[in-house]
Order: C-alpha cells, then sequence, then structure tokens
C-alpha cells in the first residue's frame, strides 16, 4: 500500500509512546448543581493538552470507546493552532512552535498538521472499541492527507465513507475560483464492519410514503426481484440465474414448473441476460413474498418489502453519501451557540457544529451504553447532541470532552451545565457529567514514581501496564498492596511514598489467595531465588521495572 511521507514523519510516527501519561484531577461534578465529589456519570470534560488527555484515558478506555468524532483545525493557513509537544529534531521544532504559515502553496504548513495529527490518531485508534468508529469533520485543505495517514493507521480496508456535507449553502464568496459550500466527514472503523451497520431506522413519514400497499402483515412496496446491475448475468452469477414459473390466472409464482404455467427469467427488456437478487433456496424458503405482475405481455417478479420487519422494527436504509439537510448548515450551529449564550458573538467562535448535525452523525451508529469521544471539545457541541439523542430515545450514552484551551470550563462545560438545565425554550436534559484537569506525570524528571501522585492512581497504571486492563476500586482486598487477579496471576504493588519497601517473607505471610502466578513490585527482594522459582513468584523492582514498561 503506497504511504505519505513528509518532514519529521519519523520524529511523530511513534511518538504517541512517548508521550507521557498524567493523572486526571478532579474539580467538580454537575447534576443540575456543582458539587465537589466525583458524580461518576461516565460523563467526563477534561481541560488540558489533548495528547496528554488521550494518553491519560487508556488505563481505563483502552479498547472502549464505540464512537470518535473530531473536529480538528482545517489548516486553512488563518488558524492560530500550535503543537506544543516535546519534539527534539530542531526543524521540527521550529515549525511545529510557530503559527501555522498562511501561504497556500507553504508545503511546511501540511507537515506541520500531519505532525500534530499523527500521534493523535494512533492514540485514538488505540482508545476505540474493535467495532467502534470514528468521525472527522475537514475540508479540501488536508483531506487527502488526512485519507493517506488514516489508511496507514487504521488500514486502508477500514474505509468506511468519505460523506459531503452541504455546511454552507450561499458558499463562500471570497473563494478564489469556485465558491466553496461543502466540507467532508471521513469515516472509517478501527476492524471491518457489518455490511449493514450504518443502516438505520425509517421515519413514520417515510414508511407512509413508501409503503403504499396494505395486506394482513402490514404495508409493504414492491421491489423487482431482477438484479439491477447489468454486468451481472448467467455467467459470473450462475446461482442467482434459474427460472421461475408463474399462474397466468392467479400470478402465484414458484420455482418449480407447474400446468398451467408461464417461464420467467431474469431478462432485460431487449433480451440480455441478467440475475436474480434472490438464490433459488431463498425464494423457495420465502415464496409467500413473490408476486408476478404482466406488462406489455412480459411477466415480472416483484417481492413483497414490509415496513415493519418480523422483530418489530421500521425498515432501514442505507445512509447516503451527501447530506444536505438545511438543519446540519453551519449558521445552525452558531443560532444555538446564542440561544445558549445571550449576546454571543459568532467572531467569538465563528465555526461551531449544528448539534442536529452530530446528533445524526451518532444516531447512525452509536446505542444505549456507548461511549463517544471528541478531543477537540470546542464550544461543546458533541456534549449538547448526546444529551439530546438520549432524550429522544431514551438511551444512556456516554460523552468523554477534551479541550485545552481556557474556555474549556467558561464555556464548554457551562454550555452543557446550560442544557442539562435547560436554556431557551428548551427544556431539562437529563444527564451529568465531571470536570478534571490535566494534572502530574506519573514520573518525574528523574524518572522516578512522582510522589505527588496518589497512590491510587499508581496503582492503576501499574496494572493497565500489566494487563491492559483498569483497575476498579474494590471494597475488599486480600491485602493492601493487592490489585487484582487477572488470567492465573495476582498482582501486588508494595508501594510506600515516604520509605523503601521490602519483598520478604513477612510480605509473604500476608498473601492469602492461590494463583497460578504472582507478580510483585517493591523496592528491594530478600527472597532467596529457589523459593520464588518453586512458587512462580516474579518480582519487579520500583522504578526500573515500571519504566522499562
Amino acid at each position: 500500500m503506497p504511504t505519505l511521507h513528509w518532514i519529521g514523519k519519523d520524529k511523530v510516527i511513534n511518538h504517541h509512546i512517548d508521550v507521557p501519561f498524567r493523572v486526571l484531577n478532579h474539580k467538580y461534578g454537575f447534576d443540575g448543581i456543582q458539587k465537589e465529589d466525583e458524580i461518576k456519570s461516565g460523563n467526563k470534560i477534561i481541560h488540558g493538552d489533548n495528547l496528554e488527555a488521550l494518553k491519560a484515558l487508556l488505563p481505563q478506555y483502552e479498547g472502549k470507546i464505540k464512537c470518535v468524532y473530531i473536529d480538528p483545525p482545517y489548516n486553512t493557513g488563518n488558524e492560530g493552532w500550535r503543537y506544543n509537544d516535546n519534539v527534539n529534531d530542531p526543524r521540527i521544532k521550529k515549525w511545529l512552535d510557530d503559527v501555522v504559515g498562511k501561504e497556500g502553496d507553504d508545503f511546511s504548513r501540511h507537515d506541520k498538521w500531519l505532525c500534530m495529527m499523527y500521534p493523535r490518531l494512533k492514540l485514538l485508534q488505540k482508545l476505540l472499541s474493535n467495532d467502534g468508529v470514528i468521525f472527522i469533520s475537514l475540508d479540501e485543505n488536508e483531506i487527502s492527507f488526512l485519507r493517506c495517514i488514516m489508511n496507514e493507521i487504521f488500514g486502508e480496508s477500514n474505509f468506511v465513507s468519505q460523506i459531503t456535507l452541504l455546511c454552507n449553502p450561499k458558499g463562500r464568496s471570497q473563494d478564489k475560483y469556485f465558491s466553496t459550500n461543502h466540507e467532508y466527514i471521513l469515516v472509517y472503523s478501527k476492524t471491518k464492519l457489518e455490511r449493514d451497520s450504518f443502516s438505520i431506522e425509517k421515519t413514520e413519514e417515510l414508511i407512509e410514503k413508501e409503503y403504499k400497499l396494505k395486506d394482513e402483515s402490514g404495508r409493504y412496496r414492491l421491489l423487482e426481484l431482477r438484479n439491477t446491475h447489468r454486468e451481472f448475468n448467467r455467467t459470473n452469477r450462475p446461482n442467482l440465474f434459474y427460472p421461475f414459473f408463474v399462474d397466468p390466472k392467479t400470478g402465484t409464482v414458484s420455482v418449480e414448473e407447474k400446468t398451467p404455467s408461464v417461464k420467467v427469467e431474469p431478462l432485460w427488456p431487449d433480451g440480455f441476460e441478467g440475475c436474480w437478487t434472490w438464490g433459488k433456496d431463498l425464494a423457495q424458503k420465502d415464496n409467500h413474498l413473490l408476486i408476478a405482475q404482466r406488462s406489455k405481455d412480459k411477466w415480472k417478479i416483484f417481492r413483497k418489502s414490509y415496513a415493519i420487519t418480523d422483530d418489530g422494527e421500521n425498515a432501514k436504509r442505507k445512509l447516503f453519501t451527501i447530506w444536505q439537510d438545511p438543519k446540519f448548515y453551519t449558521e445552525k450551529g452558531q443560532i444555538t451557540l446564542g440561544e445558549i449564550f445571550p449576546g454571543f458573538n459568532k467572531n467569538d467562535f465563528p465555526q461551531p457544529k449544528s448539534v442536529d448535525l452530530i446528533m445524526e452523525i451518532l444516531r447512525t451508529y452509536t446505542k444505549d451504553g456507548d461511549t463517544i469521544l471528541d478531543c477537540n471539545g470546542g464550544s461543546g457541541t458533541t456534549a449538547h447532541a448526546v444529551l439530546n439523542l438520549n432524550k429522544q430515545d431514551g438511551a444512556n450514552r456516554k460523552f468523554i470532552l477534551i479541550e485545552m484551551m481556557d474556555y474549556a470550563n467558561e464555556l464548554t462545560a457551562e454550555r452543557i451545565k446550560r442544557v442539562i438545565k435547560g436554556y431557551n425554550e428548551s427544556g431539562p436534559a437529563k444527564g451529568s457529567f465531571d470536570f478534571y484537569e490535566l494534572g502530574n506525570t506519573l514520573f518525574n524528571e528523574d524518572n522516578e514514581l512522582n510522589r505527588l501522585i496518589e497512590t491510587d492512581k499508581l496503582r492503576e497504571y501499574i496494572y493497565y501496564s500489566e494487563t491492559r486492563q483498569f483497575l476498579s476500586t474494590h471494597s475488599i482486598r486480600e491485602n493492601e498492596y493487592f490489585l487484582n487477579s487477572f488470567n492465573g496471576t495476582n498482582y501486588y504493588f508494595f508501594y510506600d511514598p515516604d520509605g523503601t519497601t521490602t519483598l520478604n517473607y513477612a510480605f509473604l505471610s500476608k498473601i492469602t489467595s492461590k494463583a497460578d502466578q504472582y507478580i510483585i513490585y517493591a523496592d528491594v527482594c530478600l527472597l532467596p531465588e529457589e523459593l520464588m522459582t518453586k512458587h512462580h513468584i516474579v518480582f519487579k523492582k520500583i522504578t526500573r521495572d515500571i519504566i522499562r514498561f
């Protein structure tokens, strides 16, 4: 597969590994009233650099995020975003520490953008569940480059779609040649998905319009059984080419010849061979759904397609790749912000996404209990959309927003507070969230465990680094140093921030549960090797073995 190369790629391709782990410091919870205690609803707003915040989420959320939506800098040349991570190469430093250039032909502008995006996409891919998907809003400035690095990180086979969004019907009059009135939403999955993964239920309005026939089983429409693709025929689809036999008096259809009957094959009006959309076995099994109709001395075979499926749900439809609903226009996002914040100046936040647009994105793939992550939180549209969608269908989706700018609390979080309480004529939305700031790194400048970090946070990190699992709080522990059991191994973190810990017989006497193996972190080990081998005990030294991981 062709890959994209740019100056600085070798410095950032594995940069996500070098990003330090930081803790999330809880600031307050909100459930209609602001309070000090954590609400732990699963909804989070995090203030801090999104690369470091994404790394901080790994212990709890690696492989658990169902949907990612991001609206990154479009790199138009008129933005002031900065890449503030430590990339040591002096050339990269110069590019990434300066404001992006405005000249359209300045290719270093694209290099900088790619260096900024690559490690973040790597972490987002880690956070996605195996059946997770990512939606990325972007315009023509970087869409071609983004496709290249998405193919590299997510895999070309996991490309789902590139949606064209009509976002500004009036167009941009200042454009050089054509007046641009669209942008894109790029969609990738983490692994290959089922064919109909993005199909959604048809609305009652659409059902009444499309399903005009009725019988004892409900509303239905007739779909011709002959395949509409002329390239398919008896040669390349032999299992889909066979005759039906139609009773000319009743119009009943059978795959078996009867008397009297008319033989009907999947032929085009000009006589060329085609094929059916159903195989013979399915046609025999669901024969009751088949109907023959005569038109100009020719018989056509149709199948009944019902509006309500056997499991009681509305029929589904595939989404189109062009979205042009007026509810999705950019100006709708500005209007909503003005309703939430009276006196809002659109120049203060010029391009907020439409809430209805993000709701439509989430509606295509998420369901009750899913977690949605947006690491470019902005004005909080994604969280607003999650709460609105939950309000519509009664589900309990969760949101995680990350915003690095100073308005994370005053704008992003404040918007969600007002949505929860209700604003303008909009009633309250059931919901709550916790607000966090990025805290200290787990390791200090000397690569030692940071004594300022709470021990529980260190315990979470150790357990995650060993098992890739999140260490939930246990009300009952074998002893205070026991972490958890996983795949037959018991894990212990024997740590004292103010002293030295020693793995000896006294510590072993505190272990009462049986396991196939014991992994024990401590500062010093005084146990003989023979004993440790006999009882499958693995000693790991604080901090050396943690750093080595």
